[in-house]
Formats: structure tokens, C-alpha cells, sequence
């Protein structure tokens, strides 16, 4: 983990990152949002936020929409495709924000677009909203829902790790303690308000 990094002008930015990969700010966040042109495409980037899923267990999951109870989604072992899993099953928990977003995502009628592509378009639309595309990426999302609930639930952490797929020792290395600042808190309520 590399919370804080030199710039190459010789100052620090201060980009948060996770295992070499960039967490947003809410606000950043909330720019990126703004900026990515297609409606279809604003649902599938709120979908991979508000579930804090990895990418391709969002595919799986336009692919199989029972998976999603109306309250949470059950992942099975067939739908984490990690090779080093902890937890082979699990339910991820939605705010009503999430259940509201998964259910448009549900949807729409385009699939996620590949890896690359995905990673491309974040990078593109971070430029057009002014934030720096730096290590943006489909890991982004599900990095930044963890770690804006670690910071704003730090008493639910046990059910945020289980929600997540981490066991606790892993998600102590990598998603506590990371350089939120008090705006950063006050601006995630919007976002993980209602996530319990």
C-alpha cells in the first residue's frame, strides 16, 4: 500500500492508492460521474461502485440477475473467479442506493465492455473531468466502496470484510488507515449512507 507518493515535479500528490491501485475521494468520484458521456455507462461504472464487487463478478451478475434478492446479491464459488479466494461464498450487502442502482443495471440490455476497455474509458473520462487518470482501473471501484466504509462504518468492519470476500487480515493490510480527510468522511455519507 502507497497512501501518499512523489509527483515528479518533486512535490506529493495526494492520490490515495491500494496495492498500486487508485481510490477515489468522494469528490473525484463524484466528477468521474459526471463526466462519462452515456447513461448506460454511468449505471454500469454506479453498479461496480455501490457493490463494491470485483469486475468480473459484476458480469456474472448481468448474467445471472436472480443472483440479486432484491436486498443483497449472493455470490457463489462459481461467480468469484479468483484463484486465491478466502471466502467462498457470500452475500454482498446494498445500501438503498445500491439496490436502487443494481436493479437499473439489471437493465440495461450492454454488457460490461472488456478489461481494457473499461480501464481505457475511466482513463478518458477521469482526463475530461480533471482528475488525474493515474492508476485508475476496474479494480478502482471496488477499492474505493471498501475503503469508504472502512473509514465512515469503522465498528462494521467484520461485515464489510465478509460483504467484500476479505478475511479480516487482509483487509486490516490494505483498507485501514488510509488518508481521508474530514470532508472526504462528511462527502461519503452520500454514498454509503444507509449500509448496514
Amino acid at each position: 500500500m502507497e497512501p501518499i507518493e512523489e509527483s515528479n515535479s518533486g512535490g506529493f500528490d495526494d492520490n490515495i492508492y491500494v496495492s498500486n491501485v487508485r481510490v477515489l475521494r468522494p469528490k473525484e468520484a463524484r466528477l468521474l460521474i459526471s463526466s462519462i458521456p452515456k447513461d448506460t455507462y454511468v449505471t454500469m461504472f454506479e453498479a461496480l461502485l455501490y457493490t463494491g464487487m470485483r469486475y468480473s463478478e459484476v458480469k456474472w451478475l448481468w448474467n445471472n440477475p436472480t443472483a440479486f434478492t432484491g436486498a443483497h446479491i449472493h455470490l457463489t464459488k462459481t461467480a468469484i473467479k479468483k484463484k486465491k479466494i478466502k471466502v467462498k461464498e457470500r452475500y454482498v450487502h446494498l445500501n438503498p442506493i445500491g439496490r436502487r442502482i443494481v436493479k437499473a443495471f439489471l437493465q440495461i440490455d450492454k454488457e460490461l465492455p472488456t478489461y481494457k476497455t473499461w480501464t481505457e474509458n475511466l482513463q478518458r473520462w477521469a482526463f475530461r473531468a480533471g482528475i488525474s487518470p493515474k492508476r485508475l482501473g476496474p479494480k478502482t471501484t471496488r477499492k474505493t466502496w471498501e475503503c469508504w466504509l472502512v473509514h465512515y462504518y469503522p465498528t462494521l468492519t467484520p461485515q464489510i470484510f465478509l460483504s467484500q470476500g476479505h478475511d479480516t487480515l487482509t483487509a486490516l493490510k490494505h483498507y485501514v488507515n488510509l488518508p481521508f480527510n474530514k470532508d472526504d468522511k462528511t462527502s461519503m455519507g452520500e454514498f454509503v449512507g444507509g449500509w448496514e
